[in-house]
């Protein structure tokens, strides 16, 4: 499968309003990520709360512009090459809150319906066949195409949800925690369609969230984030099962055991995640690292690559494999 979107070295920082232009500080939301994703693939993005997940996922929606580096959809810059709508038809994200994320003056229908018309994918006449076919595609019944969404339960929202961001036929779709807001038989459901329409649609997602078991249903590839800068970035079983960076299994040891009487070995971590608008020197996890060494405090690692794919960035593996060299 050929490579159908690359971000290449983005970085994103927020002016902090109220200081003075010539010392303005700011929030150094994204510093320096890349990666690449195949078509009909599937890459999670994985950390703590403000470690830049959905900044990037806005940046490769068009909807932030990076101060350096770029998003290439099969080789063309979004930035320079793609107009608003020509992305719209190719890339669609899914919203955290589905019923935020609806109109709630709009019938199912209608949402469905302005979303075709607005990138020009049918005619006024084909967009009501093609709703009901939406409909029937996210297992909703096509005779309630006319309620409001405070009609719908959350899982019926978050289909339509779904519904409209297929709409126009993309080939990525983004999805930013698509389950959190629902309860657990739910998130099951709305697992389940994802995956059954990646395999039908041919579609490629990049999926943000918290719950690394779903990121163990839905993803092929993992990129583990913290503090804007990527840490990790491998196949998702590769890392889910052996972690190399200090970060990663942290996180990945945060996951709570189903059986009481499994033995919990996991050192939690110390401290609070540094300030992002001043984040230290070196390696940014170091504060909060039990493995860290003196060069940790001093110099950024460089990204080393190791026999099993996986890319690291940390300095406990700069000899373990060809540093510099990687996705990440």
């Amino acid at each position: 499968m050929g490579e159908l979107l690359r971000v290449v070295n983005v970085v994103k920082h927020f002016p902090v309003r109220g200081d003075l232009p010539f010392f303005a500080k700011r929030v150094h939301a994204l510093d320096g990520i890349s990666f690449s994703l195949h078509a009909n693939g599937s890459i999670g993005l994985v950390g703590e709360s403000g470690s830049g997940k959905t900044t990037l996922a806005r940046c490769i929606m068009k909807l932030e512009r990076p101060a350096t580096g770029d998003v290439l959809l099969e080789g063309r810059s979004i930035y320079r090459r793609f107009g608003a709508k020509e992305l719209r038809r190719r890339v669609q994200m899914v919203f955290q809150d589905p019923g935020g994320s609806l109109n709630p003056r709009f019938s199912a229908e209608k949402a469905l319906k302005e979303s075709l018309l607005h990138l020009g994918k049918t005619t006024r006449q084909g967009a009501g066949v093609r709703v009901r076919e939406l409909f029937r595609q996210v297992g909703m019944r096509e005779s309630d195409v006319r309620k409001l969404p405070h009609q719908f339960s959350g899982g019926q929202q978050q289909r339509i949800a779904i519904a409209r961001a297929l709409a126009p036929n993309p080939d990525v779709l983004i999805l930013d925690e698509p389950t959190s807001a629902l309860d657990l038989s739910l998130q099951a459901q709305i697992i389940t369609l994802l995956d059954s329409l990646r395999r039908d649609l041919d579609l490629s997602y990049v999926l943000i969230t918290h719950d690394l078991s779903v990121v163990r249903q839905l993803c092929d590839e993992l990129l583990v984030m913290y503090l804007g800068r990527p840490v990790e970035f491998g196949t998702t079983d590769v890392i889910l099962m052996d972690p190399k960076h200090p970060y990663s299994r942290a996180l990945i040891g945060s996951i709570l055991h189903p059986d009481p009487q499994t033995r919990d070995d996991r050192a939690p971590l110390h401290g609070e995640i540094p300030s992002s608008i001043d984040p230290p020197p070196g390696c940014r996890f170091h504060p909060r690292c039990p493995s860290q060494l003196e060069v940790c405090s001093q110099d950024e690692p460089e990204p080393a690559l190791l026999d099993d794919g996986t890319t690291v960035l940390c300095h406990l593996y700069g000899d373990a494999g060809t540093a510099g060299v990687g996705r990440l």
